[in-house]
């Protein structure tokens, strides 16, 4: 199905908030299941999205965001679960009824239309008068920054224009909820910076609900107000970025925000005296609490953010190692190095100038913030503090 075509705002609810008419947009979704033969793709999503909400599903391939998806928007029917927005059972509403449209991977543009044709296609679809669908490409097209394109074929667009086309055809049907599927995939690095905060001024001026699907987490972090991420068809976390980066409730959350992701590293509970102790294979660390968890041989792990590791210039306290540095990555103004310790190998990020006094090879001092130490059970990856 073409992009902007899986849409359809025939019956969107409404309400007022003050003059303004709003278009009420709430979505829940509650114990979706969908089995595709002997795979299990989603295996029981609850999800909340507010009104007006730009929400983010991040997790990697497989992880069951564009069948949550297709599910929403009708295309897929849940094999158990239900769809509700606006107050509305929309489980078994048929695509057309629902009040909202998709974006996929692909822009799937009709080359042999024109911008203009390819904007008005789905209002014809439906019937709306000429003059109100002109009225309509004029505007969006306009408010995409596109409308120099009109009379041309999406061949000879950029792939950026052609994204805003896509996005174009979507919007122009005034949908109550857009759903995104990992629309920044087949764009360059510059591109997809530039449609993110093209994204984001969107939504920051047209208030629409949003739900967008990425296996990226700059691209989650930088646009959802809420992410929720998903493994293996459940959602094992939602929470606003700064949660999920600073209170992870399980390793795998962990890894999967931040970059470059959190150093997970095996340690072992000790006795004391007079508290238990974390012994890691370089370091031996005194808890900031001491949860029950944290019984003599105890297994865990003990996540280290790059950031909270520095090299240990002065006498100031804090925990410290020696490490020596196995490979530098420059990325312009900071650079990331592998740092040998103990058989495991730690990063930590430093500004490009500073990363500069040590190359590969080079022995250093490494202090350790260690309030900012996440500790997880190394059986399960559930957070601990």
């Amino acid at each position: 199905m073409a992009s902007g075509q899986a849409g359809w705002a025939n019956d969107p609810a409404v309400g007022e908030r003050g003059d303004a008419v709003v278009i009420l947009a709430e979505l829940r979704v509650q114990g979706l299941t969908k089995r595709y033969g002997q795979v299990q793709a989603v295996r029981g999503i609850d999800l909340e999205v507010a009104s007006g909400e730009f929400f983010v599903l991040l997790g990697p391939s497989a992880a069951g965001k564009t069948t949550t998806l297709r599910a929403i928007a009708g295309l897929e029917r849940p094999d158990t679960g239900r769809i509700i927005m606006a107050g509305r059972d929309l489980t078994t509403t048929p695509v057309q009824g629902r009040g909202m449209a998709m974006i996929f991977q692909t822009f799937a543009l009709y080359p042999h239309l024109s911008v203009r044709a390819n904007f008005a296609y789905p209002l014809r679809r439906k019937g709306v008068a000429s003059r109100e669908i002109d009225r309509k490409v004029a505007a969006i097209a306009a408010q995409l920054r596109i409308a120099h394109t009109l009379e041309r074929k999406p061949g000879t667009l950029s792939g950026g224009e052609q994204q805003r086309l896509a996005i174009g055809r979507a919007l122009v049907q005034e949908p109550a909820l857009l759903l995104l599927d990992e629309p920044l995939t087949n764009l360059d690095a510059k591109l997809r910076h530039d449609t993110r905060a093209e994204f984001k001024r969107l939504h920051r001026e047209l208030g629409m609900t949003m739900v967008y699907a990425t296996p990226d987490q700059l691209e989650a972090l930088s646009m959802g107000e809420r992410i929720a991420v998903l493994r293996e068809g459940l959602v094992v976390q939602t929470g606003t970025p700064d949660e999920l980066y600073l209170r992870p409730q399980n390793s795998y959350v962990a890894t999967m925000v931040g970059a470059p992701p959190m150093n997970l590293v095996p340690a072992t509970v000790q006795a004391g005296p007079p508290a238990p102790v974390i012994d890691l294979p370089f370091l031996r660390l005194s808890p900031p609490q001491a949860p029950a968890a944290l019984e003599p041989g105890a297994e865990l792990l003990v996540g280290i953010r790059p950031h909270d590791l520095t090299p240990a210039l002065d006498d100031r306290p804090g925990p410290r190692f020696l490490a020596r540095v196995q490979l530098t990555e420059p990325l312009g103004d900071v650079t990331v190095l592998d740092l040998a310790a103990g058989g495991q190998i730690l990063k930590m990020v430093l500004p490009e100038a500073e990363a500069l006094a040590y190359g590969v090879g080079k022995e250093l001092p490494v202090r350790l913030v260690s309030e900012h130490a996440h500790l997880f059970d190394r059986a399960s990856g559930q957070a601990l503090i």
